[in-house]
């Protein structure tokens, strides 16, 4: 199986004694970079909805891309889904694993492995950044992410992909151009009136689940289910076709 997760706006870009590789669409990240640079600060706050501090520590850095410090990204990425991957406690050879079957969506970067080089930025996919393209991060993208899941998951020999991303970010897999069955999983707290949805804890979990398939070599999509990983336990009476459901106690949190 392959299986994908969103980015993080925090990063850690802190120094780690690791081999990177290079990202697939490096070039494309370039390109985005250098129009994202003819913004003025003010343009990068209204883009992406920051504040003017942040706007100003963005501008500086697509105006630097290309001379920055780079990280590989699944150790880069430090937020809450990241909490759950802890990839950085992963092995040299759960890493190997990884590497062929993690993908992270990027805005940026359009699609990522966990040890391709990454420098510090931030362009969330919803971002409407016009370009030669179009009109969006979608426009730019296209169907090229879809294409390139199917070639890695052509690779693997697999034809299932595991959607731990958000809606935001797995909206940049043109689902026509997909060949692939996707699961995705859905993380629930129970609550007084039936589970819910908490994004907190929904993400943590997609890092988690991500990591369990990671370190269990998990082929076969029936065997995600055995997922428990912070007290969470698969609920068959709350799961959809390929949408299995997950629900934790409250004092499990």
């Amino acid at each position: 199986m392959l299986v994908v997760l969103s980015p993080a706006k925090k990063l850690d870009m802190s120094e780690v004694d690791t081999t990177a590789t290079d990202p697939q669409f490096a070039d494309d990240a370039k390109a985005l970079a250098k129009t994202a640079r003819g913004l003025t600060q003010k343009d990068l706050q209204k883009l992406m909805g920051i504040s003017e501090n942040l706007a100003k520590l963005n501008a500086d850095r697509f105006k630097a891309f290309g001379t920055m410090e780079s990280k590989p990204a699944a150790l880069a990425f430090a937020g809450d889904t990241y909490t759950g991957l802890e990839a950085a406690s992963l092995d040299p050879e759960e890493m190997d694993y990884a590497q062929d079957h993690l993908r992270i969506l990027s805005g940026l970067y359009g699609l990522l492995r966990p040890r391709d080089a990454i420098e510090p930025y931030r362009l969330e996919m919803g971002s409407r950044l016009k370009t030669r393209r179009g009109k969006s991060l979608y426009d730019y993208w296209g169907d090229r992410i879809a294409k390139a899941l199917n070639e890695q998951a052509e690779t693997l020999g697999t034809d299932t992909l595991v959607n731990c991303a958000s809606q935001e970010y797995f909206g940049a897999v043109k689902p026509d151009a997909l060949n692939l069955r996707v699961i995705t999983p859905v993380f629930m707290e129970e609550k007084p009136d039936g589970p819910k949805v908490v994004s907190f804890f929904a993400k943590q979990a997609r890092g988690a689940m991500a990591r369990f398939i990671v370190q269990n070599r998990l082929t076969d999509p029936d065997s995600l289910t055995d997922f428990d990983t912070g007290g969470y336990r698969h609920r068959p009476d709350l799961t959809e076709p390929d949408k299995p459901a997950f629900v934790r106690p409250q004092d499990a949190a």
